[in-house]
């Protein structure tokens, strides 16, 4: 078996975990590529030695590659899905960071799930992603997995956001910007939004408006089968388009579309963790004194 190995950072007190977990790649005669700054960041902050094969881009991630590890949070495993992209390469993702909805196994109780990862006792779950498009400008890995999302640019005034759902008007949005989320994404900015939670298995988008000057405005979910056409209107002549944690100033003249993407990223979750046990934990459900 092969894996890749991905990071955005690492602090001196992960040092022992993260030689915990690669001598134990070792013994289990797993080889590994890790991503080129990733190896650098273990090097140079940790001490820690790698004598591996790296890689730094879609190109260069090999199909050999079984496992895909991310270590961080929710964010690393938004960036890791532009390197994965159509590859199909489940991704095991390893909280060191806060919340965590996506990275479901800490670091602290890595070495414990390695045991069911290694002998394929987990399951999988798909998520969908929002792929945007557009005939005035080239939009560098044009997916998201939690959210596109189009916002005001240099201005305090607000902008207008004309949506169009299967070439049907549905509204005008006047709002400092309009989040369009997946289920995966309804517990980020969107939720902050005021947006519903969605379950990741619902086959929807999330249409949530950021702070809009129109009390009747609510968030809308459609179907994820349907195509999302947007022209936005700003002063300043440009807006910002955000993919993700990705953003790309745009002109008011470039109308963007956006429909469902036709891969998933596949995120590897324990067989005894379900998508609610992971609400409960992180939202705090259920914790209620009266309970």
């Amino acid at each position: 078996m092969k894996v890749a190995i991905y990071g955005l950072k690492a602090s001196v007190e992960q040092k022992n975990s993260f030689s915990a977990f690669f001598a134990e790649l070792h013994r289990r005669n797993i080889s590994y590529t890790v991503e080129k700054e990733f190896q650098k960041i273990l090097k140079e902050e940790l001490s820690i030695h790698l004598d591996s094969e790296t890689f730094s881009s879609y190109e260069d991630l090999q199909k050999s590659v079984e496992l895909f590890f991310t270590f961080g949070g929710d964010g690393t495993i938004l960036s890791a899905a532009t390197i994965i992209q159509d590859k199909n390469i489940p991704v095991v993702g390893v909280n060191t960071g806060r919340l965590g909805f996506l990275a479901t196994i800490n670091l602290e109780f890595l070495l414990e799930s390695l045991e069911n990862i290694f002998s394929g006792n987990y399951k999988i779950s798909s998520r969908s992603l929002i792929e945007v498009h557009s005939e005035d400008t080239e939009i560098e890995f044009p997916f998201a997995l939690n959210e596109i999302t189009v916002t005001r640019r240099e201005t305090t005034s607000m902008i207008t956001v004309d949506a169009y759902v299967n070439g049907e008007f549905l509204n005008s949005y006047w709002a400092d910007g309009l989040i369009i989320s997946t289920p995966t994404g309804s517990t980020g900015y969107s939720l902050s939004c005021g947006g519903p939670i969605v379950h990741p298995e619902n086959n929807t988008f999330i249409i949530t408006a950021i702070a809009p000057h129109n009390l009747n405005v609510r968030p809308y979910m459609i179907s994820d089968h349907s195509i999302l056409d947007l022209k936005i209107h700003s002063r300043v002549g440009e807006y910002f388009l955000s993919l993700d944690a990705r953003n790309k100033p745009l002109s008011t003249d470039v109308k963007l579309q956006l429909k469902k993407a036709k891969f998933k990223i596949k995120i590897v979750e324990p067989n005894d963790k379900t998508y609610l046990m992971t609400l409960r934990e992180k939202m705090f459900w259920g914790s209620d004194r009266r309970n």
